[in-house]
């Protein structure tokens, strides 16, 4: 899993509540159990019509937010069925952190799980936030995980809370198969000591 330390790109502003998984990506593209792939058809129905033309409106099909790397959502961001396509989706289209002031438990956790911060903010500060996301390409935030920060354009910050195990796992890239491995000589020794004490197993 890719390392999240600080990450500095242009936040999107999708200023909605209630985001579910199925509008995140529906169930249409969840054939796949590949990880790849998804990010083009991130948030498809709000970004192209029926007929697979783009929605010039869509926050993410205008120019300045193509390339956003940061989502600034309405409140209970992730709710609906627990698909684990969801940041799969995110992550392939480029979106490392997404900033709310509540996430559904399930899609918050697999956030972690796959390398995407997401931020639980108050409604001022995520109202401060929306504006300034609101700027186009000007909307660069920059987001100081070791710092618990997140630096807005015109250079005010914003602290959040992080339970540090999370943290731990997204500064060093530890999902839960590299969380794991860090234990991986244990395991060897356990199996060695169980070989040898009760070699029939």
């Amino acid at each position: 899993m890719q390392k999240f330390e600080t990450l500095t790109g242009v936040a999107a502003p999708l200023n909605i509540v209630n985001i579910d998984t199925d509008m995140i990506i529906p169930k249409q593209f969840l054939k796949t159990i590949k990880r790849t792939g998804l990010g083009k058809s991130l948030f498809f129905e709000m970004r192209f019509t029926q007929d697979g033309v783009e929605v010039p409106d869509f926050v993410l099909n205008r120019p300045a937010y193509r390339k956003a790397e940061i989502l600034v959502a309405g409140d209970n961001f992730g709710c609906g069925s627990s698909r684990e396509h969801a940041p799969w989706a995110l992550l392939d289209f480029g979106i490392r952190c997404v900033i709310s002031t509540s996430f559904a438990d399930i899609f918050y956790n697999n956030c972690f799980k796959n390398g995407i911060l997401p931020i639980k903010v108050s409604p001022e500060d995520l109202k401060k936030l929306m504006d300034d996301a609101e700027r186009g390409a000007n909307a660069t935030m920059t987001i100081d995980l070791p710092s618990q920060e997140i630096r807005g354009p015109d250079g005010g910050t914003i602290k959040f809370d992080l339970d540090p195990f999370r943290k731990h796992c997204l500064l060093n890239g530890l999902d839960d198969i590299g969380l794991s491995l860090e234990k991986v000589s244990s395991i060897d020794s356990f199996e060695k000591s169980q070989a040898q004490s009760q070699p029939w197993l």
